[in-house]
């Protein structure tokens, strides 16, 4: 029943590696997005961490700065734990279609030179490797900024305490 729906919902391999790339660049602009925000909110949460470092008021200044940046420093790590799994789904995707393409070409390899002669992917870009290299900058930043975040917790409250 399924493979029936398959044939006519795709007329052609060429259509099939259509919509799997389609689906690739859709879940790509997806993940783009998510990380493109994550990284600008994380940049305001530094901003607003080293402004509440650098408070000099005299009458509330030291308590503020012992309050303020461990919050600011807790909250990027909360933030950095909620933006993971979003950006873990669209790597997950990203790499379903992907695998899709790869058996799709690998059955199908008269589709890939089906204009110059050339292949449509090198063997680097159609391999696992390859698209796993590609997703590491958004699957890693979260994991990165939380031990940046920590680290600049417990350093806020070590300058304070001592």
């Amino acid at each position: 029943m399924m493979e029936g729906l398959d044939m006519k919902m795709f007329v052609s391999p060429k259509d099939r590696l259509d919509f799997y790339r389609k689906e690739i660049h859709h879940e790509a602009n997806n993940l783009s997005a998510r990380t493109n925000a994550y990284l600008t909110a994380q940049s305001f949460l530094v901003i607003a961490y080293a402004s509440s470092m650098a408070n000099t008021n005299p009458e509330w200044g030291p308590i503020f700065t012992l309050i303020i940046p461990p919050m600011l420093a807790l909250f990027g790590v909360l933030s950095s734990m909620s933006a993971w799994p979003g950006i873990q789904a669209a790597c997950d995707i990203i790499n379903h279609w992907h695998r899709k393409q790869t058996d799709l070409l690998s059955c199908q390899p008269e589709i890939g030179p089906a204009y110059d002669d050339a292949p449509l992917f090198s063997s680097w870009e159609s391999s696992y490797q390859g698209q796993s290299k590609a997703l590491i900058f958004s699957k890693r930043t979260p994991w990165l900024f939380s031990a940046f975040w920590l680290f600049l917790g417990l350093f806020a409250l070590i300058i304070q305490l001592l």
